[in-house]
């Protein structure tokens, strides 16, 4: 028989509020507030140049510190396991999704000089292949549309691994030549550049302790 006290019990128990810093309120979040931001950069100098650059710049960096928080959140749970980055690790998908937001905006932000400051545009690209830039958003647009749990599966486990690995490493290599090459213009540069090199270090080692055999 049914106990209906327990019965009465559960269904009057309140359901959990959705929260703010973790699962898809967490990605919706950030993903707002990125986009506020660089609206407000551009409203509050009226279009102009220097307000458009200023919210690219601003959703470059954001993108550059989310995309280091996903990508190095499982290495860095299994090498120093903490509560941030059991958060960070379990939250790693609404990170990804989060970055990826984050460089829709930075690229409606550049579509924006494109249309607003043309000249401007076309002088900042002159010497610029943009082949590598497209080829980061396709890996950005397929990463973030496997990233629920029916196109992963979809997709299959095999292909999601192969597309994840190589999705990340392009944008890793694409972060280090882009802060890389900017070095010599401020050596402000080198520091994106270290933490980038200290993830790939720690992602490096966590694989290697994880397939070497445990000593008993």
């Amino acid at each position: 028989m049914r106990d209906k006290s327990n019965t009465v019990v559960s269904e009057s128990r309140p359901k959990p509020r959705a929260r703010l810093h973790e699962g898809p309120a967490l990605a919706i979040s950030i993903a707002l507030a990125i986009a506020v931001v660089a609206l407000v950069c551009v409203w509050w100098t009226g279009g102009s140049e220097s307000g458009v650059r200023a919210a690219i710049r601003f959703t470059a960096r954001t993108s550059f510190a989310l995309f280091a928080l996903a990508y190095s959140a499982s290495a860095l749970d299994q090498l120093i396991p903490y509560a941030f980055t059991r958060w960070q690790r379990s939250n790693r998908r609404y990170l990804g999704l989060a970055f990826a937001a984050s460089h829709i905006v930075h690229a409606g932000a550049i579509g924006a000089l494109a249309v607003w400051h043309a000249p401007a545009l076309r002088e900042h690209v002159r010497h610029t292949n943009v082949i590598p830039g497209l080829i980061g958003y396709l890996f950005i647009a397929a990463m973030a549309a496997t990233s629920f749990d029916c196109s992963a599966r979809a997709i299959g486990p095999r292909a999601w691994r192969w597309l994840h690995a190589l999705g990340g490493f392009y944008l890793w290599l694409s972060f280090l030549k882009s802060f890389g090459s900017r070095i010599a213009v401020s050596p402000v540069y080198g520091l994106p550049v270290l933490a980038l090199m200290a993830i790939m270090a720690l992602r490096l080692v966590a694989k290697l302790s994880k397939s070497s055999p445990r000593r008993v």
